[in-house]
């Protein structure tokens, strides 16, 4: 078992910053993967970071499944050539 990091909490300011980068289009996803895998980061920054890759991963599959099904639907429809 690992010894426990004493860490100060992370200020309400930081928290604001983080977020206002990772609403930046890719630099956010890069940042994202940064923190999670970094061991110089505090260990709440770190386990926030990997929860949101794994909503990412959730938003992604669920994106992909959706565009299947519309596009699914159309094709079942028969009517191709008005797309």
């Amino acid at each position: 078992m690992e010894p426990q990091r004493n860490e100060k909490p992370i200020s309400v300011g930081e928290w604001v910053l983080n977020i206002f980068i990772t609403a930046i289009p890719l630099i956010g996803f890069i940042m994202l993967i940064v923190w999670a895998v970094s061991k110089e980061i505090p260990e709440s920054k770190s386990n926030w970071a990997k929860g949101m890759l794994i909503w990412y991963a959730i938003g992604i599959v669920l994106t992909i499944l959706f565009g299947a099904s519309v596009l699914a639907f159309i094709a079942a429809s028969g009517d191709l050539n008005g797309y």
